[in-house]
């Protein structure tokens, strides 16, 4: 039994580990979201927090806590100082925006020596153990607990539901959305850490458009009513292609397909009250017509 226990974490360490980062990073963003706002910019954010804690590690030989926590201060500066300005857009806008900030730091990355260029970072010590990231999640789990019910949380769905409302009530609207924003880009600058020290190597690319779109991914297909539901999107998502690994070049398309059913019947995710109504009304009906 121990035999096969070793066996089986040696083969699947990795996907263990992935699914902690991902749920962080599905929470970095369900952050934004819950309080309105729609950004694409988290991936730049985990980009600055790897890069960061990767060189304090090895240039600076800095110990493994300082440079993960200076991965999470640094992207959360960078968002503060760019969330004053384009947090007055909404929607649409507001994500066209985070997605060219993006593009500026991808770019900023593939032209810096001390990044690596095009080639990126390669033999960074492989610093991130499974205990790191469950002690981390759990206290970024109890943050959220304790977030839920606190005024923070209570002004956060206000904001969502109406802005004008809010800020006619007395919420600092902008103060709770650059908040918010701020907060975010650390979580997921620290995510960027953890995973640059485990993977050995980054580069510009895992940066841009394409990881962006998968973090916001992670939180529509989970949910955005809880934080729940992030976590469960990011986790689905990450075992998913390993389960239908037998389907070679096939399992992307399915992927999709699965995205697409779960968008047009579950649109308010999988972990949300709303879908469990969904659901019941929709086998209530099956069994009706049957």
């Amino acid at each position: 039994m121990s035999d096969f226990l070793i066996s089986f974490w040696q083969t699947y360490n990795t996907l263990f580990y992935t699914i902690f980062i991902h749920g962080m990073l599905g929470l970095s963003i369900y952050l934004t979201l819950a309080c309105g706002l729609l950004s694409l910019g988290n991936a730049a954010f985990m980009g600055i927090g790897a890069y960061t804690s990767a060189l304090l590690t090895m240039k600076a030989g800095f110990p493994f806590g300082i440079s993960l926590i200076a991965g999470g201060i640094l992207p959360s500066m960078v968002a503060l100082a760019i969330g004053i300005p384009t947090l007055r857009l909404s929607g649409v806008y507001l994500a066209m925006a985070t997605l060219g900030f993006g593009e500026v730091v991808r770019v900023v990355l593939l032209n810096m020596e001390i990044t690596g260029g095009s080639m990126g970072i390669n033999g960074i010590p492989q610093k991130t153990e499974l205990w790191h990231l469950v002690l981390i999640m759990g206290i970024i789990i109890f943050f959220f607990i304790r977030l839920r019910d606190s005024k923070y949380g209570r002004a956060m769905e206000a904001i969502n539901e109406d802005e004008v409302a809010s800020s006619v009530m007395g919420i600092r609207t902008t103060y709770f959305k650059v908040w918010t924003f701020t907060a975010g880009a650390f979580i997921a600058g620290v995510a960027g850490g953890l995973n640059a020290h485990f993977t050995y190597f980054i580069s510009p690319r895992e940066y841009g458009f394409e990881p962006a779109v998968d973090i916001l991914t992670f939180a529509i297909l989970g949910g955005t009513k809880t934080f729940w539901g992030p976590i469960a999107g990011s986790a689905i998502l990450t075992v998913l292609p390993e389960m239908m690994r037998f389907m070679g070049p096939y399992r992307l398309a399915v992927n999709g397909i699965i995205l697409l059913l779960v968008v047009l019947y579950l649109p308010n995710g999988i972990v949300s009250r709303g879908t469990f109504i969904s659901l019941k009304k929709l086998f209530s009906e099956r069994k009706s017509n049957a």
